[in-house]
């Protein structure tokens, strides 16, 4: 068989389609352990809350993230507190995290609970979450600004600033009301 370069083209091709994509992928919290980290011994409940498209277009507005929010990752504590759980993108994936909030609507804590990409993991030192503690809808919450970066995961820091924002303003857009 005569190699052209269009024949090595072609397998190239398809070694590269067999090639396994490997990624990098780490479950630090399940869901049921975040609630006991957030809320430790209290009973979580979930609560339907829906997101109207003007709802959504106001929580693209407040946090520059354009994806829709998946709203049926919201639960109440038994002090009243919440717990909602979301998604940001980082560099390349998807980061799932979640943030629990007073009953007024304060950040009581964040924690990652899954961090997909290859850089950037530390994102999830506590001294760097530690920042968003106490934030409400009304602070700024900016990369930069109140929001220290950490050099080489400035995409997943600038985007779970972004996410921190989408879930204090969705407090006072439609969990408030439910107080």
């Amino acid at each position: 068989m005569k190699w052209t370069p269009s024949a090595i083209t072609v397998m190239a091709g398809a070694a590269l389609a067999l090639t396994p994509v490997v990624s990098h992928a780490t479950v630090f919290l399940t869901l049921a352990q975040a609630h006991q980290v957030l809320f430790p011994g209290q009973a979580m409940q979930p609560v339907k809350v829906s997101l109207s498209d003007a709802d959504q277009k106001a929580l693209k507005k407040a946090s520059t993230i354009y994806h829709a929010m998946d709203s049926a990752q919201v639960f109440r504590s038994a002090d009243h507190g919440w717990m909602v759980v979301d998604q940001v993108l980082g560099k390349h994936e998807m980061i799932t995290f979640a943030v629990a909030l007073t009953p007024a609507g304060a950040v009581r804590q964040v924690e990652i609970l899954e961090y997909r990409e290859t850089y950037g993991g530390q994102v999830r030192s506590a001294d760097w979450r530690n920042q968003f503690v106490g934030k409400t809808a009304a602070s700024p919450i900016k990369l930069g600004q109140d929001i220290r970066n950490i050099s080489g995961a400035t995409l997943s820091c600038r985007h779970i600033s972004d996410g921190v924002k989408r879930i204090v303003t969705l407090f006072e857009l439609k969990l408030k009301s439910l107080a």
